[in-house]
């Protein structure tokens, strides 16, 4: 009886091991943005060009889900070059000595019909934050050409740069304290 009662325990285990899928950001369809006030008048936009998003949960509705983020600190594009390579220097990310933006998720709880509050560890600038931010679950199609399962998701949320030391020595009169994140992504499932 106990062998039998450890055998269902394993196939238990095995199954869900079997039925957990990772999903990764469709590069072509996915973005990673951020808006600051400037001079507490008007808004700037930008973005992280190089980032790689993975997704791993059991669950059809990902309430389970694990998301894990890497960007590269050097790819953030505002559009103006001289702004670019002053937040590439060690004035605000420092991306020569803190190249890696990461995030992985640490709880995933219901808040709405597809929407969740997403808890997980931040680390810019050598710095790491718990942050939660909110998740929006849009839906998961087949893409008609390739039958290629792929889930959307939209994650919004704030957070602040003097949390992670980035832009100590710039008023917040001048760049805002609170930045605004936003990232769309379509994510296709892996394997």
């Amino acid at each position: 009886m106990k062998k039998l009662f450890f055998a269902a325990i394993l196939l238990v285990q095995v199954s869900s091991f079997a039925q957990t899928t990772t999903w990764k950001n469709d590069k072509m369809h996915s973005k990673l943005t951020f808006t600051v006030t400037h001079l507490l008048v008007s808004d700037v936009d930008g973005l992280f060009k190089n980032f790689d998003v993975t997704i791993t949960a059991a669950k059809p509705d990902f309430s389970d889900a694990v998301f894990e983020l890497s960007a590269d600190a050097s790819s953030i594009n505002t559009e103006v070059e001289m702004r670019d390579n002053d937040l590439k220097s060690d004035h605000f990310f420092d991306a020569a000595n803190y190249p890696k933006i990461t995030f992985k998720s640490t709880s995933i709880t219901p808040d709405g019909q597809n929407k969740y509050k997403l808890t997980g560890n931040l680390t810019m600038h050598g710095v790491t934050k718990s942050v939660t931010m909110d998740l929006w679950y849009r839906g998961t199609t087949e893409n008609s050409m390739n039958k290629q399962k792929k889930a959307g998701f939209k994650l919004t949320g704030n957070l602040k740069r003097s949390d992670f030391n980035i832009g100590s020595n710039t008023p917040k009169a001048v760049v805002s304290d609170e930045v605004e994140i936003k990232a769309d992504g379509e994510f296709a499932q892996a394997g």
